[in-house]
């Protein structure tokens, strides 16, 4: 064996044990590699036909949509360099040509407009209304709020997200990310805004935001002025790196913003990892979740989105819990985490089944829907999970009346 073939064989060994869990079974991981297949022909079933039932497909936002791009379309997009460092960083490498072959976007020269003809051709092979909400992805910043460029992993432009959705109205929507320690934070904000950015997202870890920090005071202070929600991630974060402070997605954090009167979206339900609580204990992110939206003074305030919880490396209990908390429903939002819903050995129809999750004759016409359409996969498959004769409740997937009701306080 050469050393170009050891290397190439480590470098698949390091970066597969990043995306799968120990339990991943070796048939899932031939399934790595997407076959992009025509979304308009994606097959249909009684099941999809039942999941849509009592679902405006108006109100239907997947409110967590990544954009997938390396810039090369001009769209100022940019990654950090070790994403393509193969030898020297074989898990970034991996995760960031997974990312791209989940979304279709090809190889480097046109992963920008790939994403953006798959993305539309996606939405376009559902029923009319339904949207995608684009992410943008601010880069890292330092306490003293300028740009911390080493650190960044990875970087979509507000401009981009926003010119996206103004381009495709009838399909997209976008998202802004904005650092709360940048200078002009509070400016950029309310431009934002004024460009129809229906919230914003972070993720902590990764960009270098304390949620609990003083110095997000001023931009908490201008959303709650625009009336405009905070999407942060909460829980263990493994998809991408830059800043590298898990301690920042604890959910507790995320008090500061609460207190500020700040509407906050807990993306994933804190649905992976661990954190400290009150007591100094090492609990489930989720328990602490759980407790927050047991907290009263929340309500109104506090929400979570559902993305993402149905990956392989998520707790079954942690789905029984979402599914029959029937309370919290009505503060739940549907949202797909996608392309990683196009990384197909993420997502084991047979676990649900196996725990009474999942009807075994739903296995098929599901398996053939993730073939094709990972956003109609996603959506099918959380409307079909039950337990205890409880589902998810169809307002969770009508997110729009949750973004648009943005009154400008005076």
């Amino acid at each position: 064996m050469t050393h170009s073939d050891y290397s190439r064989r480590r470098f698949l060994q390091l970066a597969t044990a990043s995306l799968v869990t120990a339990s991943t079974p070796a048939s899932a991981l031939f399934r790595l590699a997407n076959s992009c297949l025509d979304p308009l022909h994606t097959p249909t079933s009684l099941l999809e036909t039942a999941a849509w039932q009592g679902v405006n497909p108006e109100n239907w936002w997947d409110c967590h949509t990544h954009i997938v791009g390396s810039g090369d379309g001009d769209s100022g997009i940019t990654q950090n360099p070790d994403m393509n460092e193969p030898f020297l960083h074989p898990v970034q490498t991996f995760q960031r040509w997974v990312y791209a072959n989940a979304a279709c976007a090809g190889n480097m020269g046109k992963q920008d407009v790939n994403f953006v003809i798959r993305t539309l051709a996606l939405l376009n092979a559902m029923p009319k209304g339904a949207k995608a909400m684009l992410y943008a992805f601010d880069k890292t910043h330092g306490a003293r709020g300028d740009p911390d460029h080493a650190n960044t992993a990875y970087f979509v432009p507000n401009d981009y997200a926003m010119k996206l959705a103004k381009t495709y109205p009838e399909r997209f929507e976008w998202v802004a990310s904005i650092h709360p320690y940048r200078h002009d934070c509070v400016a950029v904000l309310q431009q934002a805004v004024a460009d129809g950015a229906r919230a914003v997202k972070w993720l902590p870890p990764v960009m270098g935001i304390d949620p609990a920090s003083p110095l997000c005071d001023r931009f908490y202070k201008a959303a709650v002025e625009l009336n405009i929600p905070i999407i942060s991630h909460a829980g263990e974060e493994r998809a991408l790196h830059g800043a590298n402070q898990p301690q920042f997605s604890n959910p507790l954090r995320l008090r500061r913003a609460l207190d500020a009167g700040v509407r906050v979206v807990i993306a994933h339900c804190a649905t992976l990892g661990t954190d400290i609580d009150d007591k100094g204990q090492e609990v489930r992110s989720f328990d602490i979740f759980a407790k927050l939206m047991a907290e009263k003074q929340w309500q109104g305030r506090l929400f979570g989105d559902i993305a993402a919880v149905i990956l392989r490396n998520r707790d079954m209990d942690v789905v029984k819990t979402l599914l029959t908390e029937t309370s919290w429903h009505s503060r739940l939002l549907n949202g797909s985490d996608y392309p990683l819903t196009g990384v197909l050995p993420l997502i084991s129809l047979t676990k649900f089944a196996t725990a009474g999750l999942l009807a075994e004759d739903s296995i098929e016409p599901l398996q053939a829907l993730q073939d094709y359409h990972p956003f109609r996969f996603d959506f099918v498959l959380k409307r079909s999970l039950s337990w205890q004769g409880q589902r998810f409740a169809k307002e969770i997937f009508e997110t729009r009346p949750f973004f648009v009701n943005q009154t400008i306080k005076p």
